[in-house]
């Protein structure tokens, strides 16, 4: 069932078995709860360097809008388990939870309209979390902890969570919170989509920003599946003018041969 929706962003109730999204959040926890010196080792992190999203990306290591302030963001990315990743940074503290992850990931790309998981694509689950930062420190660069911004692949799908922070830009050009749902996903389109639909699925303006104060005492733990399409897939929109509805015929028609 929809429970929220603006052009290119839903929020939905999904069946999972009790206790798998909370499983996942508490794997990606107990990662982020490690020494640093041991997840950050360099041969386990991102090479964004050579466009590889693939690994672990470490908190404070970079600067917010040019100011002094720290980005507060931490992440692991977790590449399909299969052959063609074999060799993907996978730390090993993930290996005691292998078929957790993978069964978790195959899961949410059963919602991405027939994308399949054994064909290569550079889809990824993601743990991320954004650390506290002080007010004074969070003024400074506008109580931003994500800047605004579209995703370039065709779907993200963030698992809902109770830390309000999501934002969407609405059609209007105002802001507005996304509220979390039970046992929810969140379907976002990103610019590939945009792009493959020619604009008929919009892609979607989001930010993060510091929790509302009663819960601004608490770390953002977040859930993700970013789904990209594969690499051999023809991503050209129609060739000529047509109506909305012919060109998500052609989206549609297209997505059943991932």
């Amino acid at each position: 069932m929809v429970k929220f929706k603006q052009p290119g962003f839903s929020s939905r109730t999904f069946r999972v078995a009790a206790g798998t999204v909370e499983r996942q959040y508490d794997i990606g926890q107990g990662n982020f709860n490690l020494p640093l010196e041991d997840k950050g080792d360099p041969k386990y992190r991102c090479n964004f360097a050579q466009g590889n999203y693939f690994g672990y990306r470490a908190a404070h290591e970079k600067k917010v809008m040019r100011m002094d302030d720290l980005d507060n963001v931490e992440s692991a990315n977790i590449p399909k388990f299969i052959s063609a990743y074999e060799n993907e940074p996978f730390y090993p503290f993930f290996h005691q939870y292998r078929a957790d992850i993978e069964n978790f990931s195959q899961r949410s790309l059963e919602l991405a309209a027939k994308h399949l998981y054994e064909e290569k694509s550079e889809d990824f689950l993601r743990y991320m979390i954004y650390w506290l930062r002080s007010p004074e420190d969070d003024r400074k660069v506008e109580n931003t902890w994500s800047r605004a911004h579209n995703d370039f692949g065709s779907l993200t799908l963030p698992w809902s969570q109770k830390i309000a922070g999501l934002q969407l830009k609405t059609l209007s050009g105002e802001w507005k919170y996304v509220p979390p749902v039970d046992n929810g996903i969140i379907c976002n389109v990103g610019n590939t989509l945009d792009f493959w639909s020619a604009g008929y699925l919009k892609s979607t303006t989001h930010r993060v920003v510091r929790p509302p104060r009663d819960q601004s005492h608490i770390h953002r733990l977040g859930l993700f599946y970013f789904v990209r399409a594969g690499d051999e897939v023809d991503i050209s929109p129609p060739l000529r003018p047509c109506s909305s509805a012919l060109v998500a015929s052609e989206m549609i028609r297209r997505l059943q041969h991932l």
